[in-house]
């Protein structure tokens, strides 16, 4: 796996690792995950000494807008990366304690054959995970914990009380044109999903503390 860099996130616990191609006349090649070189990769943070146990992959079409979903017993990060398309992804602080609780961010994820390198975004437990996409898109990811259907949890991504101040000027801007163009796409049930308070309230939710998922 040729690792390029990893990239603090205003959110830290959230990374970004650049992976390289290697390219020639052909095309490229390039490995997009090692386990042992991710393990021993610091500049990665949490997802050191994770064990992959569960691959997804998906297609959404232009407007669609997935999440955010979260898991615990077990917990689940994941590893995502954008396979074909254009994929902006979404995370959100639901980590009680912590200085960001109740904070989203976004990631700019479009997939370019012009470029040398991909991407992965690694979400750790403890956040609420989601993206949406400006095209048709394929995206991966790999994930610390098998699903589980009793143990899962989702908040709408248009809940008012989410509090968007530490967005990217950018991607806001790109989901503020969709919704306001009556062009998001998003099913029935994530839109029903609970909003931040109500969350809150809920035992479930002390499963998500700063320092301990």
């Amino acid at each position: 796996m040729k690792l390029i860099k990893a990239i603090k996130l205003i959110i830290q616990d959230v990374k970004v690792i650049q992976y390289g191609y290697f390219p020639d006349s052909r095309g490229f090649f390039t490995e997009p995950f090692r386990k042992s070189d991710l393990s021993n990769y610091v500049e990665a943070g949490s997802i050191s000494g994770k064990e992959i146990v569960q691959i997804n992959e998906s297609f959404s079409k232009t407007g669609v807008m997935r999440g955010l979903h979260f898991q615990w017993n077990p917990y689940m990060g994941k590893l995502v990366r954008t396979i074909s398309g254009h994929m902006v992804d979404m995370f959100l602080d639901i980590r009680k304690g912590s200085t960001t609780f109740g904070k989203i961010a976004m990631y700019d994820m479009p997939c370019r054959d012009a470029d040398n390198y991909s991407e992965w975004i690694w979400v750790p437990p403890g956040f609420a995970h989601g993206n949406f996409f400006l095209e048709p898109t394929r995206i991966e990811y790999l994930c610390t914990g098998e699903y589980s259907p009793g143990c899962e949890g989702a908040i709408s991504p248009l809940a008012n009380d989410i509090d968007w101040s530490l967005c990217d000027v950018k991607c806001k801007k790109m989901l503020d044109k969709l919704i306001a163009n009556d062009l998001l796409i998003i099913s029935e049930k994530d839109r029903a999903g609970m909003s931040l308070s109500e969350w809150e309230k809920l035992s479930d939710s002390e499963n998500f503390i700063y320092g301990e998922c």
